[in-house]
């Protein structure tokens, strides 16, 4: 089953930022690996599910010409609002994934250290609503703990695994997620997709600028 949502309450209530990402090398250098990673320069529209409170929303930002982060906890909206304050273009919610999602689409989904809250079956919702709201040759990238921990159903690398396995979007029968990038550390896995028509190439950085 799901990760309870009181679990969640609790945590925020001992603690603005209940899981240190402010104060830790281990979350910096993770996060920046996060960036480093998109294929692209600059991103149209982005939308960042789980943000907790807002390190990684802030680094996405500097790419991104319209970011939209969400968290079910107040105080981590509050938080990441405040982080934010001056970036008009960042829109942070309240929002409960998958049951709640935005109605636009987006050329980016980043969804870190969340997935492996969800039993199977809401983690495959979760994920399909993600591809089903990425435009053609929009990325979807993932980070998440390897380590085992109590409250989480999977690794990241059984979630690495689970999307390579995703069949395409119902939505759009004639496309199909690729992967461009895994990258397995002792700690965590990161991994870059592309939602792309079939038959069509999942460019790289370099295809895209003719050097391959």
């Amino acid at each position: 089953m799901s990760t309870p949502a009181a679990y969640f309450d609790a945590q925020y209530a001992r603690a603005t930022d209940p899981w240190h990402l402010d104060e830790r090398w281990y979350d910096r250098r993770k996060y920046q690996l996060t960036v480093a990673a998109l294929p692209r320069p600059r991103y149209e529209r982005a939308f960042e599910p789980g943000c907790s409170t807002g390190v990684l929303t802030e680094l996405l930002a500097g790419r991104c010409d319209h970011l939209l982060s969400t968290d079910r906890v107040p105080s981590a909206v509050e938080t990441t609002v405040r982080r934010t304050a001056g970036l008009d273009h960042v829109d942070v919610q309240r929002m409960t994934v998958p049951d709640e999602w935005p109605e636009q689409t987006f050329d980016l989904v980043v969804l870190s250290e969340l997935l492996y809250y969800f039993d199977e079956a809401t983690r495959t919702r979760l994920l399909r609503r993600s591809v089903g709201s990425l435009v053609a040759g929009g990325h979807l990238v993932t980070v998440h703990w390897n380590h085992p921990v109590a409250e989480h159903t999977c690794t990241g690398r059984e979630i690495a695994d689970h999307l390579d396995a995703l069949p395409g979007p119902e939505q759009s029968p004639g496309s199909h997620l690729s992967r461009l990038a895994r990258y397995d550390d002792p700690d965590f896995t990161l991994t870059v997709h592309a939602h792309i028509p079939d038959g069509g190439p999942a460019l790289s950085p370099a295809h895209a600028e003719g050097l391959a």
